[in-house]
């Protein structure tokens, strides 16, 4: 394949996915048609399921967008109650949420893809903090952080980062350290 056909490729395959991931955070999962995102994309169906193969499997390329937690693990594991803390209060107050956490929430409802959601929780945030964790009972105590962690995701959705008034971030954050902090403990 000749350079030109392969960036063009890459770029409608860009296209797609960004597409995908608009209309997945506006509408949620059940709400968005492999049209719809034609549509928006300026591509073809036949394309997006050459590239994905399904509204599914798309989805789970949407989501894996995302990433894990960008630094929230690294570092001493007696601070990470404090940065798990600081990464939800800056969650919770931006006026920006990301549009594939949104995704996430506006979707999580449709049974067609809890296997992908439950999968991608696990792999980009209680499976890499459970790892993190010394002492017994890690992945018990993952599980509550990450219970805390993906429920600030579904707050900020349902009310918005004017919900919380947070005159002081630190007060919020100190708040959610204490909260993090009983969390992980052994």
């Amino acid at each position: 394949m000749d350079e030109g056909r392969r960036r063009c490729r890459e770029d409608t395959r860009r296209r797609i996915l960004e597409a995908a991931r608009r209309l997945f955070a506006e509408h949620g999962y059940d709400h968005v048609t492999m049209r719809l995102i034609a549509a928006e994309a300026d591509a073809n169906i036949a394309l997006i399921n050459r590239y994905f193969g399904s509204k599914r499997e798309l989805f789970a390329e949407v989501l894996a967008l995302q990433g894990r937690f960008p630094g929230v693990l690294d570092g001493p594991e007696e601070e990470l109650p404090r940065r798990l803390a600081e990464y939800v209060a800056e969650r919770l107050r931006s006026d920006r949420g990301s549009p594939v956490l949104e995704a996430l929430a506006r979707s999580s409802a449709s049974p067609e893809i809890h296997g992908i959601l439950r999968d991608r929780v696990n792999s980009a945030i209680m499976e890499p903090l459970a790892a993190r964790l010394s002492g017994a009972d890690a992945r018990l105590r993952a599980a509550v952080a990450t219970a805390l962690v993906t429920g600030s995701g579904t707050f900020r959705q349902l009310y918005g980062p004017e919900a919380i008034e947070m005159p002081d971030h630190e007060v919020v954050v100190e708040r959610l350290t204490r909260m993090f902090r009983v969390c992980l403990e052994a």
